[in-house]
């Protein structure tokens, strides 16, 4: 690695990177995280969401109090500490071109631990350069993952600001997403009849044809500009030979008009209804909330709070509207104002999953920026 690619900034996102933390298993990355805020003088606690969550730890929530006597605007700050499940061990390193890459042929984990990284050296940096602020609130949420559960355990009233900001979106620094779809989870689980399939397949009654006639009837993938839906994982049977006698299968449904996606799902549930009728087998389906979407406007005052922020930072802000959720969809759902911004982290949850130390740096500065421009409103 070349010196000119180290700093501690990079040291520590490498450290966590290291660190496996699939939803649940969150221990050792949410343990560094306190020891880090620990070091710089700091208090913070972690709730009991691990117990509420099932997992290994909480949320770990930390207010710098203001140095300018009340003035301006107080902002949070939201990371989470989870991932997607890697496929194998994490290797991070840093190429030669300034990309830091895992090198072991699964996720990297910049999803999310970018934003820890970068929140944990803003906050050093206002503390040890005495940097006046309104007042930051810094919190680390676990099980971001699947559907949000840490910021939703969360007690938001804790909150002092009423503004916040996550660093959450895969796209170059400058977007601003100004709108997350609402999103649906499904759960199928079709009934038929076992039977040998070599000897008595008349007597048997397939829970997986019944469940494919009901994949084949549904409207997946882009259904248009503001609606998606999947079919993520499916099993079912016993045994190559026997008539498969029961067939699960999750699904989800995204959009940005909350009808839509309320219609879709119900369309979903009669197709599956009616496939199963088609070959004498019953369908268990449940529906339920996985996120709630919101929308802004670029004249709202976070929006525009993050647009001088990175203006002063010396980017270009953008504007687009994300398919996926994220721990800002919790908050604004409970009345805070809270703006997904992207962070420069590139093909997350793949392989190829990688982050260029210099936007790691450049969010740094975005942050400053963000708490200063906070300051002055």
């Amino acid at each position: 690695m070349q010196q000119a690619l180290t700093s501690p900034l990079v040291d520590l996102f490498l450290e966590l990177c290291g660190l496996p933390s699939p939803s649940g298993s969150e221990r050792a990355v949410a343990d560094r995280v306190a020891a880090y805020l620990h070091d710089l003088g700091l208090e913070w606690d972690e709730d009991d969401a691990a117990g509420r969550l099932d997992g290994d730890a909480g949320n770990i929530y930390c207010r710098i109090a203001p140095t300018n006597g009340g003035h301006g605007m107080p902002i949070f700050l939201c990371a989470h500490t989870d991932t997607v499940p890697p496929e194998t061990s994490i290797d991070p390193v840093v190429d030669e071109d300034g990309i830091v890459r895992n090198a072991a042929g699964t996720i990297l984990g910049s999803d999310n631990k970018a934003a820890v990284v970068v929140m944990l050296e803003a906050a050093r940096r206002v503390l040890e350069e005495g940097r006046e602020h309104a007042g930051i609130e810094l919190l680390f949420t676990a099980q971001e993952e699947v559907s949000l559960r840490g910021a939703d355990a969360f007690d938001h009233t804790r909150f002092v600001a009423s503004t916040g900001y996550v660093y959450d979106q895969g796209a170059p620094i400058g977007e601003i997403v100004l709108g997350s779809p609402h999103a649906r989870l499904l759960d199928f689980r079709f009934h038929g009849a076992a039977a040998h399939a070599g000897m008595h397949p008349e007597d048997g009654r397939s829970a997986i044809a019944a469940a494919s006639r009901a994949i084949a009837d549904f409207r997946l993938g882009r259904v248009d500009e503001e609606t998606s839906a999947n079919v993520g994982v499916i099993t079912g049977g016993t045994a190559r030979n026997v008539v498969p006698e029961w067939c699960s299968f999750t699904a989800e449904v995204r959009s940005h008009d909350e009808r839509k996606a309320v219609a879709l799902a119900r369309e979903m549930l009669e197709s599956a209804a009616f496939a199963a009728s088609l070959v004498d087998c019953e369908v268990e389906a449940e529906v339920r909330p996985s996120f709630p979407g919101y929308r802004f406007r670029e004249s709202d005052a976070p929006v525009r709070l993050a647009a001088t922020a990175l203006e002063r930072a010396g980017y270009t802000p953008s504007y687009a509207l994300s398919g996926g959720g994220a721990d800002a969809n919790v908050f604004n759902a409970r009345g805070l104002q809270c703006v997904n911004l992207a962070n420069g982290m590139m093909e997350i949850h793949t392989p190829d999953e990688h982050i260029a130390v210099a936007d790691l740096e450049g969010m740094v500065v975005v942050t400053l920026a963000l708490v200063e421009a906070a300051l002055l409103s």
